[in-house]
Order: structure tokens, then sequence, then C-alpha cells
């Protein structure tokens, strides 16, 4: 079951800075201390207990999904979509009417996931995330609400 979250409690920011750790390893995930500073700042958390979160951050009629992690062992199950979804419903709730984010050129699943639900490249960094065998390009997407 998504639930949002707007202040999580120390022990659950531990909670999600290990899942954000494990989806995104080898790369560096956020600590909690970087979650809980999103949260302070108004960022939202949609969390499926132990299985995906997802952070979005509103600012006038624009939301910003800054990211999206999903347990290893949950992954296919449609929790990535549920999360996004539940994000989506969020930002829309208050008063969002565009939803933007970035994302590896690398990152297939992720890909696969934001267009399925309508979202469109609208720009591209180049070599922004670093990788072992060199850097690759961010893609900016953007969706209607």
């Amino acid at each position: 079951m998504i639930r949002r979250v707007d202040a999580p409690a120390a022990e659950r920011l531990n909670a999600l800075a290990a899942l954000h750790a494990a989806a995104f390893a080898p790369e560096r995930g956020w600590s909690a201390e970087e979650i809980a500073d999103l949260a302070a700042t108004g960022a939202l958390i949609a969390e499926d207990a132990d299985r995906g979160f997802a952070l979005i951050s509103l600012a006038a009629d624009e939301a910003e999904l800054l990211t999206i992690a999903v347990a290893e062992e949950a992954r296919g199950a449609g929790i990535g979509a549920a999360l996004l979804n539940a994000a989506e419903g969020v930002a829309a709730k208050n008063g969002a009417t565009r939803i933007f984010l970035e994302v590896a050129a690398d990152n297939a699943a992720a890909l696969a996931l934001y267009r399925k639900s309508g979202f469109e490249e609208i720009g591209r960094r180049p070599a922004y995330y670093s990788r072992p065998e060199g850097r690759i390009d961010a893609l900016m997407l953007a969706k209607a609400l």
C-alpha cells in the first residue's frame, strides 16, 4: 500500500537511505541526512513499506520527481509504477500541472516506466552521470498532469 509521508522519523530515514543505496548501487545512494534535508524543504515522500519510495519536490505549478527507488527483490511487481502514480497524484493535488525528472540514458527499466506513464524527452544533459566506464547523458523528461 502506498502512503504519503511528510516528515519521516529518524529510524525511517535510515531505512530509506539503505533502500536508496541498494537501488542505485554501485553509485552512491542518498544518505539519511540528505533525504531529511529534502523532506525539510517541503519535498514529499510516497512509500510502499520497505519495497520502495518516491520523493518529489513542488514549486508553484511544477513538480520534480527527485528520485524513485525500488528494492531489487520487489522489482517487476508494479511498485515503481504505483509509486510514480502516487507521486503524480500528490503533485496534482498540490497544484502542479507538470512534472519533470532526470534519468540516466542507460537506465532502460526507468525509461520504460517513464515512457509508459506518458513522459516525453524535453532535453539532455551531456555526460551528466559518472559511471566506472565513463560518463553518461541525463535525459530530461516531462509530463502534463
